[in-house]
């Protein structure tokens, strides 16, 4: 059997729909994520995305082009895989295409705007607010400043353009959708977005805050990168060459919480869901999922492993991982039930083989998960006089992991971090502690125990 290239004109998907998304941040989780909710939709096929790349080096938004923004989403079951093609995207851009993302702001057609950066391309500075002293921050206030709706290169600065750009066309409001795992996600892109344009135009600010809707979200389906085996996989099983599929698990959530002015898709309608509050569900999500993933990254590859699932079934670190659930679960404001269901349902993830989630990829940039993944948890436990080893290990490993251990370290503050965890092990636990929250650098109780279990780690390292 011959493999066709997968594209509308070869008969593939359905016609490209009308664009009136935008999203920043073409990768796989925006594709087995926000665009699959939307294929989904019962009205899906009069919701279509604009995607730009995150940033100009990109290859995807090409490849995406050259099959009419088709993809094959490989739902990876524990028993089987099951191939979908998903056709929301109508069109995919790089991040350098100014002119393609000054028109869509400037269409009345345009609903809103979704945004999946990472935690670190919000540029959130330590004391809050938008990180002004980051020279790609300078730089797009200076840019910007000569002309508003010039390209931006910060996903902060490039929503501030396209916003000019929705404000000089007189083209009417319209919602901010950001999507990456921040507690509070829609208060941070509101208040970075903000910060910039008001070093830019005080005018543009207010613009903004009057006429942009901020929801506020929580996503959660695991999403790995792709491997090479994987574009065979889909050949073989479709008939279609695919260049750029996804793989993602068949678990799948969406909450969401705001107005959408402009209208949106029928989302509930593929499974998400709307509420009032959304903090629960970021506690549930950011504690427990994504604070056991970090966990499992640093202590799991410290001991030997590579995925989740390796991870998982080592019964020491399914000890530590229900250590740290039992201490984050009384402070994520669910019902008990609720929450063991929950923790039941994350083990049958995490054990599902046939997802590679490498602990390598989750152990990326842990100066910025961790203070939102760990340290509420433990914040909580110091306040009612407990000293939590569950929560502490997390910190442990990740401090193993800067001075060498487990998994390489690849994270947006490595210069800094690297260095304070050099020297003998005190001194580098209470440095670096101190930089991630100075409270703790005093804490002796957690610091003691930092430090034991540190030892403990290097023990593997030395073994």
């Amino acid at each position: 059997m011959t493999a066709t290239p997968l594209a509308r004109s070869a008969g593939s998907g359905r016609p490209a729909p009308p664009v009136r998304l935008v999203h920043i941040g073409l990768g796989n989780f925006f594709r087995a994520h926000q665009a699959w909710y939307t294929q989904r939709a019962p009205d899906g096929a009069e919701w279509g995305i604009a995607a730009f790349s995150g940033h100009d080096r990109s290859t995807l938004a090409r490849r995406l082009t050259a099959q009419e923004g088709l993809y094959t989403l490989v739902t990876r079951a524990p028993d089987a895989d099951r191939f979908e093609v998903v056709s929301a995207v109508a069109r995919s851009h790089t991040a350098t295409d100014d002119d393609a993302w000054s028109g869509y702001f400037g269409s009345p057609a345009l609903a809103a705007v979704t945004v999946t950066v990472t935690e670190a391309g919000y540029l959130w500075a330590d004391g809050g607010g938008l990180d002004v002293a980051d020279p790609a921050v300078g730089a797009d206030i200076e840019t910007l400043r000569r002309d508003i709706t010039a390209r931006a290169v910060t996903a902060p600065g490039r929503l501030a353009a396209g916003f000019a750009a929705r404000r000089q066309a007189d083209a009417g409001p319209m919602a901010l959708v950001p999507c990456d795992n921040l507690q509070h996600n829609g208060a941070i892109a509101a208040r970075v977005v903000l910060d910039l344009a008001a070093l830019v135009d005080p005018d543009l600010a207010s613009w903004i805050a009057e006429s942009v809707s901020i929801v506020t979200t929580v996503v959660d389906r695991i999403t790995p990168r792709t491997e090479p085996g994987d574009l065979l996989t889909v050949a073989r099983a479709t008939g279609s060459v695919d260049r750029c599929p996804v793989v993602t698990e068949p678990f799948h959530e969406w909450v969401l919480s705001g107005t959408f002015p402009a209208g949106r898709p029928h989302w509930e309608g593929a499974g998400a869901t709307f509420v009032d509050d959304v903090t629960p569900f970021e506690h549930r999500k950011l504690w427990l999922l994504n604070g056991a993933h970090s966990l499992l990254a640093y202590a799991g590859s410290a001991r030997g492993h590579a995925t989740v699932a390796e991870a998982v079934d080592d019964e020491v670190c399914r000890r530590w991982l229900d250590q740290w659930w039992s201490e984050a679960a009384p402070h994520v404001g669910q019902s008990a039930d609720g929450v063991e269901e929950y923790r039941t349902a994350l083990l049958e993830r995490f054990a599902n083989r046939r997802i590679r989630h490498r602990l390598d990829q989750i152990a990326a940039d842990g100066s910025q998960k961790l203070p939102m993944r760990i340290l509420p948890v433990l914040g909580a436990e110091r306040s009612a006089g407990r000293v939590p080893e569950g929560a502490l290990r997390v910190l442990a490993a990740w401090i193993s992991h800067l001075r060498g251990g487990g998994a390489p370290v690849v994270d947006v503050r490595a210069g800094e971090f690297v260095e304070l965890a050099r020297g003998p092990l005190p001194d580098a636990v209470r440095h670096v502690l101190g930089a991630l929250d100075p409270s703790l650098a005093g804490d002796e109780p957690a610091v003691a125990v930092v430090v034991s279990q540190c030892a403990e780690f290097e023990h593997l390292q030395d073994g």
